[in-house]
């Protein structure tokens, strides 16, 4: 008679599967012990789990320290590629299907409208995400050496961060997308040397930057299809390449945990498996609850089918650009599109080499440990986000102010008139700015008594100001912008640097001075404008500079 072989049980099962020449041939391992070396060899055989070491800084674990923004930024780029590549399917990159397809994406293809607007909502998530953890990163130090190239490639994975939500702002072609492409690549005609409109331009109008970025002198058909294959070919590689790079450096580097207490040494270390993966799978997951629930309560925007010949009043970046944008009120478009765009990214790549407190405060957030650097990377991301709130929230018809309260229907008075320094008031005034600001600085002592230095500070600048109401035809609010705008300089042009670089070389001084007088340069020349009218403060027409 016929003996059927004893049915196996599920822990036989389990390890004839595991010990198989198949499943030992794609995954490294046998059976799961639960041990140390087993928990070591899960993640170092890995190719998801090697991104972290197989030990981590207990003390590393605390939400509170890293918010798990670099592992979130990552996930959110996975979600992007995902639902990305199922829009592909249903998406043509040309003028007359474009919008076409977004209404069956919207209404016909099933699901289409969740995918679309997880893609959207996933978008708008990373480019904060990614601004949060380097904020977070240089909030904590662990820019310093040797991290300090790694965190040059982090500035260079946030440009692209804006620049692959940007370029994908257009596909859907409508009124929405139009305009505010429209509206940020009119700056590229501003570059200096390389733009039609620009400084010093060696181009002609017809081949300049803003030109060969469109394909055309305007939105078009070619500026959708060259967006499409920036959107979903060329910046996902490079961006996919420089990640490559700086997950490898963040690993050969060591990663920055909390200052440990010599207490702490013995039992600083756990296992990442458990501990730190389970924490970045709860972090994802909750992620995705998220977008998913906000993906299906609130559609992604789709307006009209683009017309060029309608413009919409206000015609607004992407909120993300939306600070250039408030920025071209009181700046020429060369300065606010391409100059302080470029500055920040230099001053961001800077920054580990000019701090001047370099073997202090790496892994703890304590701000009496870097006071210079925390000091002015909170007073320069106020003011950013703060001007995109203005341009976001506040700018209605004509870019006028309007408050939540007020009705768009409600018609604004015309600006004042403004006018602009001549050169001969311009140029001087200009260069004492920036060689009083490097030198004023170095004339006091670092160790003055902050305190006494504020409040007479402030009673010199107050003087002044009464004294110029009486010898001036200057009204209180003139006064009021004067007294305050100088305050700020005071504070953060002179007390600061002269407390914190005293002790560091002329080079580095010099080159940290430039970058914070260039910043608070762009608090006073607001100041001006809105004070008292000035357009420019230099302005040379030969050239096409105005400042």
């Amino acid at each position: 008679m016929f003996k059927l072989p004893p049915i196996p049980t599920q822990e036989e099962l389990k390890k004839k599967i595991i010990d198989s020449q198949i499943w030992r041939s794609m995954f490294r391992g046998g059976i799961w012990k639960d041990t140390p070396r087993d928990r070591a060899q899960h993640v170092l055989g890995n190719v998801w789990l090697h991104l972290q070491p197989s030990r981590v800084r207990k003390h590393g674990l605390k939400w509170t320290y890293s918010w798990g923004l670099g592992g979130l930024s990552f996930f959110l780029f996975l979600i992007l590629t995902v639902t990305g590549v199922l829009l592909m399917f249903y998406y043509r990159p040309t003028v007359e299907l474009a919008y076409r397809d977004m209404k069956d994406l919207e209404y016909a293809v099933s699901m289409g409208s969740f995918i679309r607007a997880m893609h959207r909502w996933s978008a708008h998530a990373m480019v904060l995400i990614v601004i949060l953890h380097m904020a977070r990163v240089f909030m904590t130090g662990s820019y310093k050496s040797p991290r300090e190239f790694n965190w040059a490639v982090g500035v260079v994975l946030l440009t692209l961060t804006l620049l692959l939500s940007f370029t994908g702002y257009l596909l859907p072609w409508d009124q929405l997308a139009l305009w505010a492409v429209t509206v940020g690549t009119n700056m590229g005609a501003a570059t200096p040397l390389l733009g039609a409109e620009g400084p010093f331009a060696i181009l002609g109008r017809t081949n300049d930057i803003r030109f060969v970025l469109l394909g055309g002198n305007g939105v078009g058909a070619n500026t959708l299809l060259r967006f499409y294959v920036l959107h979903c070919v060329a910046l996902p590689l490079v961006a996919g390449a420089l990640m490559i790079v700086h997950f490898w450096r963040i690993r050969k580097d060591n990663f920055s945990g909390p200052i440990i207490k010599p207490e702490q040494l013995p039992h600083d270390k756990v296992d990442t498996w458990p501990h730190l993966i389970v924490r970045e799978y709860i972090a994802a997951l909750l992620c995705t609850v998220f977008l998913s629930a906000w993906s299906l309560l609130m559609k992604a925007p789709l307006e009209e089918m683009a017309n060029p010949t309608v413009t919409p009043n206000p015609s607004k970046a992407p909120w993300y650009f939306t600070g250039l944008q408030e920025m071209l009120v009181y700046f020429d478009p060369w300065i606010a599109g391409v100059v302080l765009p470029t500055l920040i990214m230099v001053g961001l790549i800077a920054a580990p080499y000019l701090d001047p407190d370099k073997n202090r405060g790496v892994g703890s957030y304590a701000f009496k440990e870097r006071p210079f650097a925390q000091t002015y990377f909170l007073f320069g991301l106020g003011m950013w986000f703060l001007l995109i709130f203005i341009g976001s929230f506040l700018r209605g018809p004509n870019w006028d102010i309007y408050w939540p309260w007020e009705s768009w229907l409600i018609h604004k008075p015309p600006p004042p008139h403004t006018w602009s320094l001549p050169i001969y008031y311009g140029l001087p005034l200009l260069g004492a700015y920036f060689v009083l600001g490097l030198v004023l600085p170095r004339l006091g002592k670092p160790d003055f008594e902050w305190g006494k230095a504020l409040k007479k500070g402030a009673v010199t600048i107050l003087g002044v100001a009464l004294v110029l109401k009486v010898a001036t035809h200057l009204v209180w609010e003139q006064i009021g912008w004067l007294v305050f705008f100088g305050y700020v300089y005071y504070v953060m042009g002179i007390l600061v640097p002269r407390k914190h670089l005293a002790a560091v070389d002329k080079v580095r001084y010099a080159t940290a001075m430039v970058l914070v007088l260039l910043t608070l340069g762009v608090l006073m020349k607001m100041g001006v404008r809105l004070g008292f009218h000035i357009k420019y403060v230099l302005t040379i027409p030969q050239f096409s500079l105005n400042i």
